[in-house]
């Protein structure tokens, strides 16, 4: 709530006081993260599923016209898994990726629970499998037709 002081400070009850001089505190991020405990080459086999599925889909429908809305969309897969990588080794980021030894040794902690290393694996590469598959499909299918 605010008050009119003009009247106090004429009578004499309010006192004007300088500001205080603000304190310049450094602050700090929070440490955190970013490499999300899974080794590189599981990204890795990511990337190159992903990058299979436009090459099944560029062999099977090639077409001069196509290349360069695939190298655009290469571009975009590899700038995608690019820049986190890129973030990840950040000077002030203390952690890095565990090793495949690490990974195979003690798995990975999840929000549910730790994850044996063959289960975290095929939960990460469940998708890309399956779109590379469906691009082996859809090519087949086409060629059938």
């Amino acid at each position: 709530m605010s008050k009119q002081v003009q009247e106090q400070i004429v009578r004499g009850n309010a006192r004007i006081v300088e500001a205080p001089v603000a304190q310049v505190v450094h602050r700090h991020q929070v440490d955190s993260d970013r490499n999300f405990e899974m080794p590189t080459a599981l990204y890795a086999g990511t990337v190159g599923l992903y990058l299979a599925f436009l090459g099944v889909m560029f062999a099977g429908f090639g077409n001069p016209v196509l290349a360069i809305p695939m190298v655009i969309f290469a571009t975009f897969i590899v700038a995608g898994f690019g820049v986190p990588a890129i973030w990840a080794r950040l000077k002030d980021n203390e952690t890095a990726p565990l090793t495949m030894g690490a990974f195979k040794g003690k798995g990975i902690m999840t929000n549910t629970g730790r994850l044996l290393p063959r289960d975290a694996a095929i939960q990460m590469l469940i998708l890309p499998v399956l779109i590379v598959l469906w691009a082996c499909a859809v090519v087949v299918i086409a060629a059938l037709v």
